[in-house]
């Protein structure tokens, strides 16, 4: 079974914090599937806000770590490294379905999966779980493309 640890994810994404959103990729199968772990706590900065009363996470931040799990997992499809000359980026999310709020203390186990490849575009399916439970679901669409000169 293929994993990525915290030091290779680096290597992979740009993020750094408080955006890096996953934590540890347990399983993956290039030009198929990844499967990550985001490991939700208090200490994060949203929380401060949202919400004060009782700390939710924000519906796009999931949606965003499933977005980081989707270029993770092109990454290793194309079999190489990020580059600072490319940008890889959300290019569209089409029906997102939240089901259940997640908050700290959860561990968000995120699966995408790609649907297909062609040139620069990646569309993929996400969805997120807690203990088994269905917290969020979305089609994702991503483009790399190279940065101007």
């Amino acid at each position: 079974m293929n994993t990525i640890d915290i030091h290779e994810i680096k290597r992979h994404l740009p993020h750094r914090y408080p955006f890096l959103l996953v934590d540890r990729v347990i399983e993956y199968i290039p030009g198929e599937h990844l499967v990550s772990i985001k490991n939700i706590t208090y200490n994060e900065p949203q929380f401060i806000g949202h919400f004060p009363q009782r700390a939710i996470m924000p519906g796009v931040l999931i949606l965003e770590s499933l977005a980081q799990s989707t270029g993770l997992l092109a990454f290793k499809t194309a079999t190489k490294l990020y580059s600072s000359q490319e940008l890889y980026y959300l290019a569209g999310i089409d029906n997102a379905r939240f089901k259940k709020p997640v908050e700290p203390g959860d561990q968000l186990k995120l699966k995408v999966t790609l649907i297909k490849h062609k040139r620069n575009l990646w569309k993929f399916f996400g969805k997120a779980t807690v203990d088994g439970e269905l917290v969020v679901s979305a089609d994702i669409m991503c483009v790399n493309q190279e940065l101007p000169q």
